[in-house]
């Protein structure tokens, strides 16, 4: 070559060298330029990462009884905050190893790793490497979508660097730790650790910890649950990871290694299974708060105690079962499956999951007879013989109900012996609450929740029959009658419109009128007749006050005479209400069920300040403490109380006296054609409230009053929540005085109490005759009265 030749071939090197770099120098510049033109285009539209600071996770709303027992929870994210202090260092070190080992070395944005990534993506064609950090993943999580564009990568690098900028490197990881998902509703590895092994971050082994650090990146595609072999090969690759990090030695690999995988769902038990009145919370908490409600992690404190719920919850079934057993099997509505077809335990195991446990009741299999019984499979392996015992309530042996292939259903009795069984078709409610204070102790709303989710204890508006008419007598008692005063039960007309041929005549339960009565007596025996006297004589208006002084609402209580008989509507909770004026000496308590509020860091926002029932605080007139308002006198409640214990010793509820107490008080109720049967009782301080009926409304059957059909459920209750309660009874006020008089008393004479000065000069004489002979029933109380039927004449 010449050496113009080189010269010529130097010149043009060093032109296309300044070309390459002007074009090079020019790129870089509109590279700037349109990077700067991009970010101040991007930049107004970032989100304000100060919010971080103060950042609230969405945390499920946890539902507690008065004990601390979890009742439920609601809410999407299950999420447990677990600060990095309380994180183990394996726990942060898997996560480095995983997703960001340089996480505490670069400003937000690791450019190593975006090169390497770039550089395998150029050479393979493949995205093998991810160029995310652990702080890009938090302005994603908590800012960005995860769509996959180049502008939301830019906004997520330009928002990481500022996350940097503001917030420590442990506060970021913080973020990281409790926001990112794993699969299976759990958010954060305090969730995480719960859901897959029932443990705290702080109980976790390596392998485990290795197991939740590699979730991240694709929670289905790595789920253990799910996928438990691809599980186990990134698990894996994290504990690899974190021996070529040094982060474990070579021994602990090799034993994490080696470990089986032991992940399954720990979904979070529920201690108390309350359902009713877990619904009511939800209910009130959405009312209050909204959507914030399952989301701001509100742990909520109610009024139930544990063992009261236990109590009221069984007593209502088995007093469901009890009336449904009283009317029959209903061996109609059997199904079968053909056992030449489903032949193997696992296809019998298949349909009996299909039938589930509802109430007491779980579903079994008859595959044939022996030993004198029915051969039945319960699931599982597990066999049980139904003999003879087991059926006997149907009056029919096993082989005359059975065949082979029968699905029927099986409770345990009270020996825990097998029986057979149905799901009641009638419902019921069973509620009790603290007289005192108005405190919601117990709740059952109906047979099985998972059955209906009605409410009947708060939502079935019934009409309470004479249960209504103890509030009645008060307003009577008022305004100057006595437990003495006479009035006569006797046939009696009224005109009304809306009865067939324009009139309404009341009758008593047994059809017969016993003359002049002590309203001691007519309370006792619920003599209707004396109750519709008693109306008119102290009017509509001043019985609707006291009524409403009660609790009940005016829209509850019809302007009319059969209100006399209980013609309004009540729900169980709102009786209950009512005849906690009686058993806690006169004072209307609001019912509630929610005790305290507090955020998930335990601080309280709520606690509820329920009105006292304190007698001794009102009637000295101290004004201290939230007291409730006295409704009626001292005087007036003692003397009820008094005619509300003889409903018990001497009147329709005497099958309490077998609880073998003398403080317990209370009325039955039935309505017209039997669709109604009630029990409201009390001793001093707790008031509890029993009914029974078909949700249709249709007659409970001819009898079943609600001495023999709701008392029974309510007394299996208080026999075991009053044990160990000692009997107590209400000081007699100032202003009454007790005189003997002549009455039914088994020793020919009786005391009664009147106002102080009121004391009658004539005493009703020691036996009223009835006007036709035939005498009276004890059980006076409930069925058909003789009005219309749109008039629910209530007894």
């Amino acid at each position: 070559m010449t050496r113009k030749t080189a010269r010529q071939s130097r010149s043009t090197a060093a032109t296309l060298f300044r070309w390459l770099l002007f074009m090079l120098l020019g790129g870089l510049a509109a590279l700037a330029v349109g990077g700067y033109a991009l970010y101040r285009h991007l930049e107004p539209q970032l989100p304000d990462v100060e919010v971080l600071s103060d950042i609230r996770y969405q945390i499920p709303m946890s539902v507690y009884s008065k004990d601390n027992l979890l009742m439920a929870e609601y809410g999407e994210m299950k999420r447990i905050p677990v600060g990095v202090p309380d994180t183990p260092k394996q726990m942060v070190q898997a996560f480095l190893a995983a997703e960001d080992n340089r996480f505490f070395d670069h400003p937000g944005v690791d450019y190593q790793g975006i090169a390497r990534a770039a550089v395998t993506y150029l050479r393979t064609g493949e995205k093998r490497q991810g160029g995310s950090t652990i702080t890009m993943q938090v302005a994603r999580n908590f800012f960005l979508s995860s769509e996959k564009t180049l502008t939301r990568k830019v906004k997520e690098i330009m928002l990481a660097v500022k996350i940097e900028s503001k917030l420590p490197k442990e506060s970021i990881l913080e973020l990281y730790l409790n926001k990112i998902y794993f699969g299976h509703h759990a958010y954060g590895v305090g969730a995480a650790a719960q859901v897959y092994y029932g443990k705290a971050v702080q109980d976790l082994e390596l392998p485990e910890i290795a197991m939740i650090a590699g979730l991240p990146k694709a929670p289905s595609s790595f789920n253990p649950i799910v996928n438990p072999e691809r599980a186990l090969s990134r698990r894996n690759y994290v504990l690899n990871r974190m021996r070529k990090l040094g982060f474990i030695t070579e021994a602990q690999f090799h034993k994490a290694f080696n470990a089986p995988e032991t992940a399954k769902l720990h979904i979070r038990p529920v201690e108390l299974n309350a359902p009713y009145i877990a619904e009511m919370v939800r209910n009130e908490m959405y009312r209050q708060y909204g959507e914030d409600a399952y989301t701001h992690g509100y742990k909520v404190y109610t009024t139930i105690d544990s063992k009261m719920h236990a109590l009221v919850e069984k007593s209502l079934r088995l007093g469901l079962h009890d009336y449904d057993e009283r009317h029959g099997y209903r061996s109609k509505k059997t199904q079968r499956i053909d056992l030449k077809q489903l032949k193997s335990p696992a296809d019998w195991d298949a349909r009996l999951a299909e039938m589930q446990k509802i109430g007491e009741t779980v579903p079994g299999l008859v595959l044939g007879f022996k030993e004198g019984g029915a051969d039945v499979y319960l699931g599982a392996g597990q066999h049980t013989n139904l003999g003879l015992n087991a059926t006997r309530w149907t009056h029919r042996g096993p082989k005359e109900l059975f065949k082979p292939g029968d699905l029927i259903r099986l409770r345990k009795d009270n020996d825990n012996e097998w029986r057979l069984s149905q799901v009641p078709e009638a419902e019921g409610a069973l509620v009790s609450v603290d007289a005192k204070t108005g405190a919601v102790v117990a709740l059952a709303g109906g047979y099985d929740f998972a059955l209906s989710t009605f409410n009947r204890a708060t939502q079935a508006q019934r009409q309470p029959g004479s249960g209504f008419k103890p509030i009645l007598y008060a307003a009577a008692l008022t305004e100057g009658y006595t437990p003495s005063s006479v009035v006569n039960d006797a046939p009696i007309v009224y005109a009304d419109p809306s009865q067939a041929g324009g009139v309404w005549r009341p009758k008593n339960y047994s059809g017969r009128y016993y003359g002049p009565t002590r309203l001691r007596v007519a309370l006792a025996k619920s003599r209707n007749l004396v109750s519709v006297r008693l109306l008119k004589s102290i009017g509509l208006k001043k019985a609707i006050a006291m009524a409403e002084e009660f609790g009940f609402e005016p829209q509850e209580l019809p302007k009319s005479m059969p209100l006399a008989l209980g013609a309004g509507s009540a729900t169980p909770l709102r009786m209950a209400q009512a005849y906690s004026v009686f058993a806690n000496g006169g004072f209307r308590v609001e019912p509630y069920f929610i005790d305290h509020i507090k955020t998930d860091d335990d601080r309280l926002i709520y606690q509820a300040t329920p009105g006292l029932a304190c007698a001794d605080c009102v009637d000295s007139g101290d004004p201290k403490g939230n007291l409730a308002p006295r409704v009626i006198s001292p005087q007036v409640h003692y003397m009820m109380n008094s005619m509300l214990l003889d409903v018990v010793r001497m009147g329709t509820a005497t099958q309490a006296l077998e609880l073998g107490r003398s403080d317990v008080a209370g009325k039955t109720g039935t309505t017209n054609e039997y669709r109604d049967a009630w029990f409201n009782g009390y001793v001093p301080g707790l008031a509890t409230v029993a009914w029974i009926g078909f949700d249709s409304s249709k007659s409970l059957g001819h009898g079943e009053t609600g001495g023999e059909t709701a008392l029974p459920m309510w007394m299996r209750f208080m026999k075991e929540a009053l044990k160990d309660v000692p009997d107590t009874g209400f000081p007699v006020p100032s202003g009454l005085t007790t005189v003997r008089v002549d009455g039914s008393g088994k020793n020919g004479s009786n005391f009664e109490v009147y106002p102080a000065g009121r004391q009658p000069r004539n005493i009703v004489p020691k036996r009223s005759r009835p006007v036709n002979p035939g005498g009276s029933s004890a059980q006076d109380d409930g069925g058909a009265g003789g009005g219309a039927k749109s008039l629910e004449s209530l007894f």
